[in-house]
Protein backbone atom coordinates (compact mmCIF):
# COMPACT_ATOMS: atom_id res chain seq x y z
CA UNK A 1 0.00 0.00 0.00
CA UNK A 2 2.74 2.26 0.88
CA UNK A 3 3.98 2.28 -3.14
CA UNK A 4 0.70 2.82 -3.96
CA UNK A 5 0.52 6.02 -1.78
CA UNK A 6 3.85 6.97 -3.48
CA UNK A 7 2.23 7.21 -6.64
CA UNK A 8 -1.47 9.11 -6.78
CA UNK A 9 -2.52 7.85 -10.10
CA UNK A 10 -2.52 4.82 -8.63
CA UNK A 11 -4.04 5.59 -5.59
CA UNK A 12 -7.17 3.42 -4.78
CA UNK A 13 -9.93 6.03 -3.31
CA UNK A 14 -13.44 5.13 -1.99
CA UNK A 15 -15.72 7.73 -1.09
CA UNK A 16 -18.39 7.39 1.78
CA UNK A 17 -21.44 9.52 0.65
CA UNK A 18 -23.42 11.24 4.00
CA UNK A 19 -26.34 12.73 2.17
CA UNK A 20 -29.67 11.69 4.13
CA UNK A 21 -32.75 10.94 1.79
CA UNK A 22 -35.35 13.13 3.48
CA UNK A 23 -32.82 16.53 3.06
CA UNK A 24 -34.19 19.30 1.33
CA UNK A 25 -34.36 19.85 -2.37
CA UNK A 26 -32.07 22.47 -2.29
CA UNK A 27 -29.40 21.18 0.14
CA UNK A 28 -29.76 17.70 -1.86
CA UNK A 29 -28.95 19.54 -5.19
CA UNK A 30 -25.72 21.48 -3.38
CA UNK A 31 -24.30 18.20 -2.27
CA UNK A 32 -24.75 16.87 -5.60
CA UNK A 33 -23.17 19.63 -7.19
CA UNK A 34 -20.33 19.26 -4.89
CA UNK A 35 -19.94 15.31 -5.22
CA UNK A 36 -19.30 16.11 -8.97
CA UNK A 37 -16.80 18.38 -8.44
CA UNK A 38 -15.46 15.69 -6.15
CA UNK A 39 -15.58 13.45 -8.81
CA UNK A 40 -14.65 15.33 -11.22
CA UNK A 41 -11.29 16.33 -9.74
CA UNK A 42 -10.29 12.87 -8.99
CA UNK A 43 -10.93 11.49 -12.35
CA UNK A 44 -8.88 14.78 -13.80
CA UNK A 45 -6.24 13.88 -11.64
CA UNK A 46 -5.70 10.25 -12.07
CA UNK A 47 -7.00 8.67 -9.62
CA UNK A 48 -9.02 5.55 -9.05
CA UNK A 49 -12.48 5.40 -7.94
CA UNK A 50 -13.39 1.84 -6.72
CA UNK A 51 -16.50 2.91 -4.82
CA UNK A 52 -19.29 5.08 -3.43
CA UNK A 53 -20.98 4.16 -0.65
CA UNK A 54 -23.36 5.52 2.00
CA UNK A 55 -22.57 5.67 5.52
CA UNK A 56 -24.38 2.33 7.00
CA UNK A 57 -23.77 -0.30 9.48
CA UNK A 58 -21.79 -1.87 6.43
CA UNK A 59 -19.25 0.57 5.60
CA UNK A 60 -16.90 -1.34 8.20
CA UNK A 61 -16.98 -4.72 6.01
CA UNK A 62 -16.99 -2.73 2.74
CA UNK A 63 -13.47 -0.63 3.82
CA UNK A 64 -12.16 -4.12 4.91
CA UNK A 65 -13.31 -5.87 1.92
CA UNK A 66 -11.97 -2.95 -0.18
CA UNK A 67 -9.11 -2.32 0.97
CA UNK A 68 -9.00 1.49 -0.50
CA UNK A 69 -5.56 3.74 -0.19
CA UNK A 70 -6.93 6.44 0.93
CA UNK A 71 -10.95 7.52 2.57
CA UNK A 72 -12.95 10.57 1.58
CA UNK A 73 -16.06 11.43 3.46
CA UNK A 74 -18.46 13.66 1.82
CA UNK A 75 -20.66 14.78 4.86
CA UNK A 76 -23.03 17.79 5.15
CA UNK A 77 -22.53 18.52 8.93
CA UNK A 78 -21.58 16.16 11.47
CA UNK A 79 -20.33 13.31 10.66
CA UNK A 80 -18.85 11.97 13.88
CA UNK A 81 -21.07 8.58 13.52
CA UNK A 82 -19.66 8.25 9.74
CA UNK A 83 -15.89 9.21 10.88
CA UNK A 84 -16.14 6.53 13.86
CA UNK A 85 -17.39 4.08 11.41
CA UNK A 86 -14.62 4.74 9.57
CA UNK A 87 -11.67 5.33 12.04
CA UNK A 88 -12.54 1.74 13.38
CA UNK A 89 -12.30 0.02 9.94
CA UNK A 90 -9.25 1.24 9.35
CA UNK A 91 -7.44 0.90 12.57
CA UNK A 92 -5.32 -1.52 11.80
CA UNK A 93 -4.22 -0.69 8.62
CA UNK A 94 -4.38 3.21 8.99
CA UNK A 95 -4.85 5.44 5.57
CA UNK A 96 -5.34 8.94 4.89
CA UNK A 97 -8.83 10.22 5.72
CA UNK A 98 -10.03 13.27 4.10
CA UNK A 99 -13.31 15.12 4.99
CA UNK A 100 -15.01 17.52 3.35
CA UNK A 101 -18.27 19.31 5.10
CA UNK A 102 -20.01 22.11 5.51
CA UNK A 103 -19.57 21.90 9.53
CA UNK A 104 -17.38 25.01 10.60
CA UNK A 105 -17.25 24.09 14.40
CA UNK A 106 -14.34 24.15 15.80
CA UNK A 107 -14.68 21.15 18.42
CA UNK A 108 -15.76 18.94 15.34
CA UNK A 109 -12.60 19.61 13.62
CA UNK A 110 -10.89 19.46 16.48
CA UNK A 111 -12.60 15.83 17.52
CA UNK A 112 -12.33 14.89 13.61
CA UNK A 113 -8.22 15.81 13.60
CA UNK A 114 -7.70 14.50 16.63
CA UNK A 115 -9.53 10.58 15.56
CA UNK A 116 -7.05 10.59 12.54
CA UNK A 117 -8.30 12.69 9.80
CA UNK A 118 -5.37 14.03 7.39
CA UNK A 119 -7.91 16.70 6.38
CA UNK A 120 -10.57 18.63 7.02
CA UNK A 121 -11.82 20.66 4.36
CA UNK A 122 -14.86 23.36 4.75
CA UNK A 123 -16.79 25.24 2.13
CA UNK A 124 -17.58 24.92 -1.11
CA UNK A 125 -15.63 22.92 -3.55
CA UNK A 126 -13.95 23.21 -7.29
CA UNK A 127 -12.74 20.46 -9.02
CA UNK A 128 -9.45 21.78 -9.23
CA UNK A 129 -8.93 22.35 -5.59
CA UNK A 130 -9.36 18.09 -5.27
CA UNK A 131 -5.96 17.19 -6.40
CA UNK A 132 -3.73 20.05 -4.09
CA UNK A 133 -6.12 18.84 -1.08
CA UNK A 134 -5.56 15.06 -1.46
CA UNK A 135 -1.62 16.05 -1.94
CA UNK A 136 -1.61 17.97 1.46
CA UNK A 137 -3.74 14.96 2.80
CA UNK A 138 -0.60 12.54 1.93
CA UNK A 139 1.90 14.30 3.02
CA UNK A 140 0.53 15.00 6.23
CA UNK A 141 -0.21 11.15 6.76
CA UNK A 142 2.75 10.16 5.82
CA UNK A 143 4.83 12.45 8.40
CA UNK A 144 2.12 11.01 10.91
CA UNK A 145 3.15 7.64 10.37
CA UNK A 146 6.69 8.01 10.06
CA UNK A 147 6.28 10.10 13.83
CA UNK A 148 4.19 6.98 15.14
CA UNK A 149 6.61 4.32 13.81
CA UNK A 150 9.28 6.26 15.18
CA UNK A 151 7.73 6.52 18.53
CA UNK A 152 6.87 2.73 18.45
CA UNK A 153 11.04 1.42 17.40
CA UNK A 154 11.82 3.91 20.78
CA UNK A 155 9.46 2.26 22.79
CA UNK A 156 10.60 -1.08 21.86
CA UNK A 157 13.88 -0.47 21.92
CA UNK A 158 13.30 1.08 25.36
CA UNK A 159 11.50 -2.18 26.98
CA UNK A 160 14.18 -4.73 25.16
CA UNK A 161 16.60 -2.76 26.92
CA UNK A 162 14.97 -2.78 30.39
CA UNK A 163 14.49 -6.73 30.31
CA UNK A 164 18.65 -7.41 28.99
CA UNK A 165 18.58 -5.23 32.51
CA UNK A 166 16.68 -7.16 34.38
CA UNK A 167 18.12 -10.28 33.16
CA UNK A 168 21.60 -9.16 33.71
CA UNK A 169 20.78 -8.03 36.84
CA UNK A 170 19.62 -11.42 37.60
CA UNK A 171 23.01 -13.50 36.60
CA UNK A 172 24.62 -10.50 38.78
CA UNK A 173 22.96 -11.71 41.44
CA UNK A 174 22.74 -15.57 41.26
CA UNK A 175 26.33 -16.06 40.43
CA UNK A 176 28.27 -13.12 42.54
CA UNK A 177 29.61 -11.79 38.87
CA UNK A 178 30.53 -7.98 37.60
CA UNK A 179 28.13 -6.34 35.32
CA UNK A 180 30.61 -6.13 32.50
CA UNK A 181 30.92 -10.20 33.00
CA UNK A 182 27.10 -10.66 33.27
CA UNK A 183 26.45 -8.87 29.69
CA UNK A 184 29.40 -10.52 28.33
CA UNK A 185 28.08 -13.97 29.08
CA UNK A 186 24.65 -12.33 27.66
CA UNK A 187 25.86 -12.02 25.06
CA UNK A 188 28.04 -14.98 24.40
CA UNK A 189 25.24 -17.04 25.01
CA UNK A 190 22.69 -14.81 22.30
CA UNK A 191 25.40 -15.71 19.73
CA UNK A 192 25.63 -19.40 20.49
CA UNK A 193 21.82 -20.00 20.10
CA UNK A 194 21.42 -16.91 17.41
CA UNK A 195 19.16 -15.12 19.38
CA UNK A 196 18.74 -11.63 19.82
CA UNK A 197 20.02 -10.05 23.21
CA UNK A 198 16.66 -9.40 23.90
CA UNK A 199 15.14 -12.57 22.91
CA UNK A 200 17.77 -14.17 25.33
CA UNK A 201 17.44 -11.85 28.31
CA UNK A 202 13.39 -12.94 28.49
CA UNK A 203 13.82 -16.45 28.10
CA UNK A 204 16.12 -16.27 31.08
CA UNK A 205 13.66 -13.93 33.07
CA UNK A 206 10.68 -16.20 32.09
CA UNK A 207 13.00 -19.56 33.05
CA UNK A 208 13.63 -17.60 36.59
CA UNK A 209 9.81 -16.67 37.38
CA UNK A 210 8.82 -20.41 36.38
CA UNK A 211 11.32 -21.54 38.28
CA UNK A 212 10.95 -19.36 41.18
Amino acid sequence: MSDARSDRRSLRILIVNTLADNEADDIALERDGRARALRIGLLEAGYNIVAVFPADMHLPDRIAQLQPDMVIIDAESDARDVLEHVVMATHEAPRPIVLFTEDQDRSSMEAAMAAGVSAYIVAGLSSERVKPVLDVALARFNADQKLRNELSDTKLKLAERKTIERAKGLLMERHGIAEDEAYGRLRSLAMDKNLKLSELAQRILDAADLLG
